[in-house]
């Protein structure tokens, strides 16, 4: 067995070609990719020699260049360095005349002079004692030099360290103010002794004229510059006298440092303008100076860059022409040979895109030449290959189509589109028994008028209908013509009308869907050959097989999808949030309540994970690290796990509870899990109000209680003698105290009515001037001295049930009083806005912080702050007005201050009527 898998594997081994291979022939059957191969063995050969070219000759031209301006920068050099030479050997022929030595004037004077007017760079000659002290100099004069103490001068201590001449940095004479470098050298005696030095101010200007010279050979946009520098960096000589003694050093340090450090050179450099320079430097040895050229590589390579530009233009000429040429090859040749064969091969595999490729293979079968023929051969092959194949393939997708659905209207819809394309006619219908009429109706038509559907009703013990002797007998039954048939008698005149001269019918065979034919309309008589007959009745076979699987298939889905919409209607209406998920945490169900309390979409449910719904639910817990841990620890458990958090949904707190059950098959394999998600906000709530009732009815009944019974007891004790007056107050302490248990119990029924919805009002039309007149004349003890009313003196007439709209505002008034600063003003506003009434009710105290605004609303709520519990009270004010305030339809809130609590409410002027 081993041995004949081998050798299966190796066949097929050796059958399976190689990506190589494939490639090679891909290559030879695609005449595009050769003919593009030729191209590019002719092209890239003359792009690379181009390039190649391109790099060497910019590189030679490039490196001639730089050779040019590195001789003319070594040719200044020299000059330079010569007439240094010169001017040092001078000083050290001085330094060696006896005169000089001796310092004899008359005889220095004639030396001097001849010294001068052999050398006119000369412009001072000169000669220092030991201490600096000009001894003598020429021209003799006042004016040719200032001062008579140089032993302050550079080139005076250098000497002062050397036995060899000293050439000083460049200055600017003060006698004659032109730039002068000075030779110095240095006289000694035998035993060394500084005797003082002999020294010649060189005239640089004969230097920038030299370099002036040179300069105007270039035109000034050629922007060409050429400077000598001395040891410190500073130009010395240059065309430009404004560039004279500036330090070069700070502008191209690189090159001032290489130049003085004895290297020659060519840099290229950008300045701060991002132009572009190429420094040529040499130095000169003579004075440790040196020569720098520099102008832009604009202009320097600009014959390079015209050679560059031309070469570029004339590869780009070559490629546009060359691309153009394989664009008109493409365009003429590859690609209808291309279409071509795509055409041929969708002939052959891909039928669906024959129209697309044929459409393509069309536009060049107008050419007259070779290309056009072979299109038009090609197509005219095509076609009879498809006419060949067309009653075979119509067949085939007949039978794969009408089998692609179980809905019954699809299949039936399918089986006429479907005939249609096979026999090439525009009528067909299928009529099938109606089980609620028990007549055979059209069930599904093409071709047929909506009258004519509607008028046929065929009885199943019809003798002469085609449907029915073809259902009956089993066979095919056709109608070559209407008029002449005589069986066809009685329904001729509906056929006519309908524009049908012949039919076949065909029965469709089925077992458990109703008897049905397949008919077949012909507009003119027609005898169907027997060709066709068994053509229709193959297909009404197919066709009665998809029709019975559909039937089966609609029987057995509309008893699941009756069974799912009812557990799922279920589910839906769970108040409960239910979470199914399998043990990879996949959601396999999620109803509604889960969606809400998430805040999701049931389509975003379905995108997410367990987890991540989870998630959702418990991101708003204030400590949802700690709910994320008991959730993952109740999850990791076997069996009923709960837990409970609390988030914050709508700035409102809400209490959540998830009960977890394992998911178990009928072998009690565990297949998933579940969560039932509560909202037991409402129980919580329930509590805290139960407890709060607990507690309001033991304080706030014991109080008031105590003191009745306080009271009462005194009265009643017989060993002390009230007088009136006393008995008087105590019982009018008893009385405003029952007053206060029966404001209770009053507000307590109130709040049952509102809670339970039973709250009536009795509305009539009142003054709202009136109605805060009564309500704060109400309040004890009286507050006249601290209201301030702003009331609107146009307000119309408003329906409402005035009791309780004065508890209202002497609820609000009452808690104004109660949490207010004392002595301070109580605002009542009224006025009317749009169709409604706003009234407002403010104090200055303590405010409500934002996130208690809403909550203040709620029966027995009271702030746990200060400023709240300064005041006795049951927490029902506030709760009971909002339930008076809704029952007419208006609206309670609280408004934001700076400083106090304002409550406003308002109340719609539905119905009013205004004063005569």
């Amino acid at each position: 067995m081993e041995i004949h898998v081998y050798n299966r594997n190796c066949m097929f081994s050796k059958q399976q070609p190689s990506s190589q291979d494939a490639s090679t022939r891909s290559f030879r059957r695609d005449l595009g990719l050769q003919l593009l191969a030729l191209y590019l063995l002719f092209v890239i050969p003359v792009i690379v020699a181009a390039l190649v070219f391109y790099f060497t000759s910019s590189s030679r031209l490039e490196s001639d260049v730089k050779a040019a301006d590195l001789a003319l920068a070594r040719a200044i050099a020299h000059e330079t360095d010569a007439t240094l030479a010169d001017a040092i050997y001078t000083v050290q022929q001085l330094s060696q005349q006896p005169s000089v030595r001796q310092v004899e004037v008359a005889k220095m004077e004639v030396l001097f002079e001849d010294t001068a007017n052999a050398r006119p760079d000369v412009n001072l000659i000169y000669r220092l004692g030991a201490d600096g002290v000009m001894i003598f100099h020429y021209p003799v004069g006042p004016g040719s030099t200032l001062g008579v103490d140089f032993s302050f001068r550079e080139y005076f201590q250098d000497a002062l360290l050397t036995d060899q001449a000293v050439i000083s940095k460049g200055r600017i004479s003060p006698t004659t103010e032109q730039a002068v470098a000075t030779t110095v050298m240095p006289i000694r005696n035998t035993p060394g002794e500084f005797l003082g030095v002999v020294a010649t101010n060189i005239r640089l200007e004969s230097l920038s004229e030299a370099l002036l010279a040179i300069s105007r050979e270039y035109q000034p946009e050629e922007r060409f510059q050429v400077s000598i520098i001395d040891a410190t960096g500073q130009v010395i000589a240059d065309p430009d006298p404004n560039r004279l003694l500036i330090p070069l050093k700070d502008d191209v340090p690189d090159i001032v440092a290489n130049v003085l450090q004895g290297r020659e050179g060519n840099l290229v450099l950008r300045d701060d303008e991002g132009t572009e320079w190429l420094n040529t430097y040499v130095p000169i040895p003579a004075g440790d100076w040196g020569v720098i050229v520099r102008r832009p590589t604009a202009v320097a390579f600009a014959s390079i860059n015209s050679f560059h530009m031309s070469l570029l233009a004339a590869m780009g000429v070559f490629i546009v022409g060359g691309a153009l040429f394989w664009i008109l090859l493409s365009r003429q040749v590859i690609r209808p040979l291309e279409n071509l064969a795509a055409f041929s091969q969708a002939i052959r595999r891909s039928p669906q895109h024959l129209a697309s490729e044929r459409t393509k293979v069309a536009l060049f079968s107008k050419r007259p030449d070779q290309m056009g023929s072979l299109v038009r051969s090609l197509m005219s092959m095509e076609e009879s290959i498809e006419e060949r194949l067309f009653e075979l393939s119509t067949l085939l997708e007949t039978s794969k189509a009408v089998v692609s659905t179980l809905d019954f209207r699809a299949v039936l819809d399918r089986i006429l589109e479907q005939t249609s394309r096979l026999m090439g006619i525009d009528t067909c219908a299928i009529v099938a028994l109606d089980v609620a009429s028990e007549e055979f109706r059209i069930q599904a038509s093409r071709g047929l008028s909506a009258s004519y559907i509607q008028r046929l009703r065929i009885d199943p013990s019809e003798p002469n209908s085609p449907s029915m002797r073809a259902i009956r007998s089993g066979q095919p039954v056709q109608i070559s013509n209407t008029e002449t048939d005589s069986s066809y008698a009685m329904f001729r005149s509906r056929a006519l009308n309908e524009g049908l001269r012949s039919l076949l019918a065909v029965p469709l065979v089925t077992k458990h869907a109703p008897p049905a034919a397949l008919i077949v309309y012909c507009p003119e008589p027609r005898v169907f050959s027997d060709r066709e007959i068994n053509l229709v009745w193959n297909f009404a076979n197919h066709a009665a097989m998809a029709i019975e699987n559909a039937v089966l298939y609609a029987r057995s889905d509309e008893r699941l999808q009756e069974q799912t919409r009812r557990l799922e209607a279920l589910t839906q209406s769970l108040a409960d949030g239910l979470i199914l998920e399998d043990l990879k945490g996949k959601v396999l169900y999620c109803n509604r309540s889960v969606c809400n309390l998430a805040d999701i979409t049931i389509e975003e449910s379905d995108r997410l994970s367990a987890q991540e719904i989870r998630e959702r639910l418990i991101a708003a817990s204030p400590d949802s690290d700690a709910v994320r841990t008991a959730l993952n620890q109740a999850l990791g458990e076997r069996g009923t796990r709960t837990v409970e958090w609390s988030i914050d949904r709508d700035d409102r707190p809400m209490t959540l509870r998830l009960n977890t059950f394992a998911v178990t098959d009928a072998h009690g394999e565990i297949v998933g899990r579940g969560q039932i998600i509560q909202n037991i906000t409402r129980d919580r709530e329930l509590d805290r109000m139960k407890t709060s009732l607990i507690t309001t009815a033991s304080h706030e009944l014991r109080t008031p209680l105590a003191a009745i019974k306080g009271f009462a007891t005194t009265l009643l004790a017989e060993d002390v003698e009230w007088d009136r007056e006393a008995q008087r107050e105590f019982l009018t302490v008893i009385s405003q105290e029952t007053d206060r248990l029966s404001a209770l119990a009053t507000d307590l029924l109130d709040l049952s009515k509102i809670e339970g919805g039973s709250l009536i009002v009795q509305c009539s039309d009142c003054v709202l001037s009136n109605l805060i007149t009564n309500s704060f004349a109400q309040v004890r003890p009286p507050l006249s001295h601290r209201l301030i009313l702003d009331i609107e003196p146009e307000i119309p007439l408003i329906c409402v049930d005035p009791r309780r709209i004065e508890v209202v505002i002497r609820n609000l008034i009452e808690n104004a009083v109660k949490y207010g600063d004392p002595d301070t003003p109580i605002g009542i506003a009224a006025w009317q806005e749009d169709s409604q009434v706003i009234v407002r009710v403010e104090n200055e105290g303590p405010n409500i912080p934002p996130e208690y605004a809403d909550r203040i609303f709620e029966p027995f709520f009271r702030l746990d702050e200060g400023f709240t519990r300064k005041a006795s009270g049951a927490g029902l004010g506030l709760s009971i007005c909002r339930g008076f305030i809704h029952a007419h339809g208006g609206e309670i809130w609280h408004e934001s201050n700076e400083k106090g609590t304002c409550i406003a409410f308002s109340l719609p002027l539905n119905g009013v009527h205004y004063d005569d």
